[in-house]
């Protein structure tokens, strides 16, 4: 796989160190409103841009440069701490945040590939945005207002639920009087002070895992606790204790849905302890916000389809029911006068709104062939009023691509053999 074809100009003079060459492509890449930036030996750093990846060029009248194995090296163990270097050097990932001055946050992940160093680099945004920015429903907000409880942001990775569950913490640092304290691995967005007070830890610097960051968390008198992810069982077990002994906690799961989440969380557990642990869960669940992002129909990036679970009665007892978990999708469908709805529910809208394309709704629905029946009829924008705001659509809207010079599609036609 070679670079594209494209002949322009001689190449631009690149920057001395692996270090500098590092924040260049850093700033390169958030000029061009990247999500993600992708470093492997052998290719130009390639970027994500509205979900689709491109090469980026170092200036306007330069052809891709390619990434060499000792430019990557070079970065790598510029990036790292000698606690992070020991445990590369052993094999395994690495996880950190960086901060480049003037262009923002990023987390990063390093790993080999092929026996080569390999970066993937995802950016945080400065501003944490809000949830009607994020386009997500009203409902999140008043999830957030809960004062005990737990409550779980899933989606696949770069679903957007690290932004979304940010920007529930922000609604809460606003508005509630309270101490937050967060366990992250690692620390992506930096929370402020404000009506309440924030403490983040990140795993492996503050603390030296999720278990005893949790269990030490609980004596430093929080009223909220975020715990990044739920990984294994022992923080999922002191997440549900913390959230049965009266706080609020707040996670992510890599799940696609609702009920994909409570079979997960009970999956993770020993099956000795399941029954109990599916008591628990009944008991301590606030809500389940799954989120996938689709390309809107007029290019202007990309909109989340958000699917809902809010806690009642009927949805405790089917969630202790082993059962009956799959019925966790009819109670969302027939309870939006309660905030709630399903993927599909949530596509139509988009979709009787002229926000997204029939290919984008049918490629991301749940059930197809329900979902096309429902379509019949349906019109884009058949119910859109040219002066009306639709709730999900936001005001900030994304790079868009127009003939940009600066940036080649990655695919085939455009790289020799």
């Amino acid at each position: 796989m070679g670079l594209p074809k494209k002949q322009v100009a001689p190449r631009a003079e690149l920057a001395a160190t692996p270090a500098d060459r590092f924040d260049q492509i850093l700033r390169r890449a958030t000029e061009k409103k990247a999500s993600d930036v992708h470093l492997k030996v052998g290719l130009p750093p390639i970027v994500r841009v509205n979900g689709q990846l491109y090469y980026l060029r170092d200036d306007p009248n330069t052809n891709p440069s390619a990434m060499t194995a000792d430019q990557l090296r070079g970065m790598v163990y510029t990036l790292m701490n000698p606690r992070m270097t020991e445990k590369y050097d052993e094999g395994r990932e690495v996880d950190l945040s960086y901060e480049l001055p003037g262009a923002g946050r990023f987390r990063i992940n390093i790993c080999q590939q092929r026996s080569r160093p390999r970066i993937v680099i995802r950016y945080i945004p400065e501003a944490i945005p809000t949830l009607d920015q994020l386009s997500v429903p009203t409902t999140v907000e008043k999830l957030a207002m809960s004062s005990r409880g737990l409550i779980l942001v899933t989606g696949a990775t770069g679903s957007g639920k690290s932004t979304t569950l940010a920007a529930v913490m922000d609604v809460i640092t606003r508005k509630r009087s309270c101490h937050i304290v967060t366990i992250e691995d690692p620390i992506e967005f930096m929370f402020k002070d404000r009506k309440s007070i924030v403490t983040q830890r990140e795993v492996g610097i503050d603390t030296p895992d999720f278990g005893t960051a949790l269990k030490y968390a609980l004596r430093q008198d929080p009223d909220v606790i975020l715990v990044g992810e739920m990984r294994d069982e022992e923080t999922i077990l002191m997440a549900l204790s913390a959230a049965e002994t009266g706080h609020l906690v707040l996670s992510t799961l890599h799940t696609v849905d609702a009920t994909e989440t409570v079979n997960r969380i009970l999956g993770s557990v020993s099956p000795g302890i399941q029954n109990q642990i599916r008591s628990q869960l009944a008991s301590v669940l606030v809500g389940v916000v799954s989120q996938r992002l689709l390309r809107r129909k007029d290019n202007q990036g990309r909109i989340p389809a958000v699917e809902i679970l809010v806690s009642n009665r009927r949805v405790q007892e089917i969630i202790s029911d082993a059962n009956r978990t799959k019925s966790l999708r009819e109670v969302m469908e027939e309870s939006t006068n309660l905030g709630m709805q399903t993927f599909d529910q949530s596509l139509m809208g988009l979709y009787k709104k002229g926000l997204i394309s029939k290919e984008e709704a049918l490629a991301h629905c749940s059930n197809r062939r329900d979902f096309q029946l429902r379509l019949e009829g349906v019109l884009p924008g058949e119910w859109q009023d040219k002066d009306e705001k639709h709730p999900h659509e936001t005001s900030h809207k994304s790079y868009e691509l127009k003939g940009d010079i600066e940036l080649d599609h990655v695919s085939d036609d455009n790289l020799d053999d």
